[in-house]
C-alpha cells in the first residue's frame, strides 16, 4: 500500500488508557478529580510565593515557576481526554495532535530544567551558604528560567517539526490518551531512522544531562552535610532536599522508563499507564510534596486568605 502524504492527513484516534465501556465513567472522574486538585494545588503555590514577600526568594522563585509549568503540563493532555470521554469521541485533528505534541515537550523538558535548576539552588544554600545571595541573584534566576524556556521551545519545535517530515498509512490509531511522539513515530510509514535517531539522541541529551547536574549537585551536597559538626544542622539541611529529591526520583524513574524502552516493546497499554504517573500523578503531588511540611507556604496561604498565621 502506498504511503498516504502527510497533508492528506485529517485526523488520528487516541484509543486512551481502556476501551473497556464500563471503565470511561471511572476513568473521567479520576482524571477529573485528579486534574482539577493539580490546578488548584500549584495555583495555590503560585498565589502564596507571588502574594507574601518573604516568599521572594530564589527557591521559591523556581517553585513558583515550577507549579505554573505542571499547570500547563497537566491542561496539555488531561482536558482533550476527558472530553473524548465525555463525547464518546476518540479522534483528535492532526493539527491539534502536532500542537499537543509540541507542547507536551516543551513543558515535560521545562520541568526537567527546572528540576536541575533547583537542584543547583539547593547546592548553593546548603554547600556555600554565606554567598548564597550574592551567587543567586535576581539576574541570575530569571536568566536560568529564561535559558530554560528557550531550550526546552527549541527541542519541540526540533520533535515537532520531524514528526512532520513523516508519511502515514491508514492505520491512524494511536494507543495513548494523547499524541505522545514514541507512538506517533511508530505509526508511519516513511522511513523512521532518523526519527529515532534523533529522538533518543534529545532524549538522552535533555533527560541524561539534567540528571547528570542533579546527581552532581547532590554528591557536593553530600559532602557538605557529612562535614558538618552539628546533627541538628545535618538534619536541617537535609530535610530541605527531601521534597526536591522525592519529586526527582518519581519524575525521572516514570518518564526515562517510558521513552528510553525499547521500540520494539508491543505493551502500548502499560507504556500509557506509567505515563500517568509522571503526567498527572507528579504534578498533582508537586504542591503536597513542596507545602505539607513548609512552613512558609502554610503561613503565606493562610495570611493569602485573611487567617492568623
Amino acid at each position: 500500500m502506498e504511503p498516504e502524504n502527510l497533508t492528506r492527513v485529517s485526523e488520528f484516534v487516541l484509543l486512551g488508557l481502556s476501551e473497556e465501556p464500563d471503565l470511561q465513567p471511572l476513568l473521567f472522574g479520576l482524571f477529573l478529580s485528579m486534574y482539577l486538585i493539580t490546578v488548584f494545588g500549584n495555583l495555590l503555590i503560585v498565589l502564596a510565593v507571588s502574594s507574601d514577600s518573604h516568599l521572594h526568594t530564589p527557591m521559591y522563585f523556581f517553585l513558583s515557576n515550577l507549579s505554573f509549568v505542571d499547570i500547563c503540563f497537566t491542561s496539555t493532555t488531561i482536558p482533550k481526554m476527558l472530553v473524548n470521554i465525555q463525547t464518546q469521541s476518540k479522534v483528535i485533528t492532526y493539527e491539534g495532535c502536532i500542537t499537543q505534541l509540541y507542547f507536551f515537550i516543551l513543558f515535560v523538558v521545562l520541568d526537567d530544567f527546572l528540576l536541575t535548576v533547583m537542584a543547583y539552588d539547593r547546592f548553593v544554600a546548603i554547600c556555600h551558604p554565606l554567598h548564597y545571595t550574592v551567587i543567586m541573584h535576581p539576574q541570575l534566576c530569571g536568566l536560568l528560567v529564561l535559558v530554560s524556556w528557550i531550550m526546552s521551545a527549541l527541542n519541540a519545535l526540533l520533535q515537532s517539526l520531524m514528526v512532520l517530515r513523516l508519511s502515514f498509512c491508514a492505520d491512524l490509531q494511536i494507543p495513548h490518551f494523547f499524541c505522545e511522539l514514541n507512538q506517533m513515530v511508530q505509526l508511519a510509514c516513511s522511513d523512521t531512522f532518523v526519527n529515532n535517531l534523533v529522538m533518543y539522541f534529545v532524549a538522552v541529551l535533555v533527560g541524561g544531562g539534567p540528571l547528570t547536574g542533579i546527581l552532581c549537585s547532590y554528591y557536593r551536597i553530600v559532602s557538605c552535610i557529612h562535614a558538618m559538626s552539628s546533627a541538628q544542622g545535618k538534619y536541617k539541611a537535609f530535610s530541605t532536599c527531601v521534597s526536591h529529591l522525592s519529586v526527582v526520583s518519581l519524575f525521572y524513574v516514570t518518564s526515562l522508563g517510558v521513552y528510553l524502552s525499547s521500540p520494539a516493546t508491543h505493551n502500548a497499554r502499560s507504556s500509557a499507564t506509567a505515563s500517568v504517573l509522571y503526567t498527572v500523578v507528579t504534578p498533582m503531588l508537586n504542591p503536597f510534596i513542596y507545602s505539607l511540611r513548609n512552613k512558609d507556604i502554610k503561613g503565606a496561604l493562610k495570611r493569602s486568605f485573611g487567617m492568623t498565621a
